[in-house]
């Protein structure tokens, strides 16, 4: 994504050789600005951001628990606690998204 190339220039990581095009390292995953000089043109990108989230269809929960689980049990589990509807989990993993 182009947000994760905007990377302060003297916070660049070298992510190929000297000489490297942009064509040849933006193939190999990499971020390339040639308009500051001594700094690496071609640079690692930010990390994607994620965040968790309790998913809000609950047919597509995924059970994290077992039957007549407690809410605190479950969320010192690490996972998401929804008492309702029945016939579903009620204890049940995050999904992680993008930002």
């Amino acid at each position: 994504a182009k947000c994760q190339c905007k990377v302060v220039p003297r916070e660049r990581t070298n992510c190929g050789y000297p000489g490297i095009s942009a064509a040849e390292c933006k193939k190999i995953g990499c971020c390339f600005n040639a308009s500051v000089p001594s700094v690496p043109w071609c640079y690692n990108p930010k990390p994607k951001k994620v965040k968790k989230v309790c998913p809000n269809d609950p047919y597509t929960r995924i059970n994290c628990g077992h039957p007549g689980i407690k809410a605190k049990e479950c969320t010192k589990k690490g996972c998401c606690f929804r008492a309702h509807p029945a016939g579903v989990p009620w204890c049940f993993y995050h999904r992680v998204t993008e930002e």
